[in-house]
């Protein structure tokens, strides 16, 4: 009886563990915001030169879904990898992350 349920248990967890996301997640700024429903995003990332060790920044910009036209230029958010939506959003915008002070 014990070891059912420890069968079952065993197989619960494996269950969860496949059921949970692997999808990419980035995090980067609105630049863009005058298509419907699309947003693009700059993402920043920071990496080391190989042979010289300076630090370089390098830009990718991605196009990413906004349903309801909510995020603005200068917010920062977070961006979730998605089933291909058009030619070139493969993304979704997931949260706001920051929004800058307004003057």
């Amino acid at each position: 009886m014990a070891k059912e349920q420890q069968n079952q248990a065993a197989a619960s967890a494996d269950q969860a563990g496949r059921a949970k996301s692997t999808k990419r997640t980035l995090v980067g700024v609105v630049v863009g915001d005058k298509m419907d429903k699309t947003r693009v995003v700059v993402v920043e990332r920071r990496l080391s030169h190989a042979k010289y060790g300076k630090y370089m920044t390098r830009r990718a910009k991605y196009k990413a879904h906004d349903e309801k036209n909510e995020y603005r230029v200068g917010d920062r958010v977070e961006i979730v990898e998605s089933r291909p939506l058009s030619r070139e959003k493969r993304w979704r915008v997931e949260r706001l992350l920051d929004r800058p002070q307004e003057a």
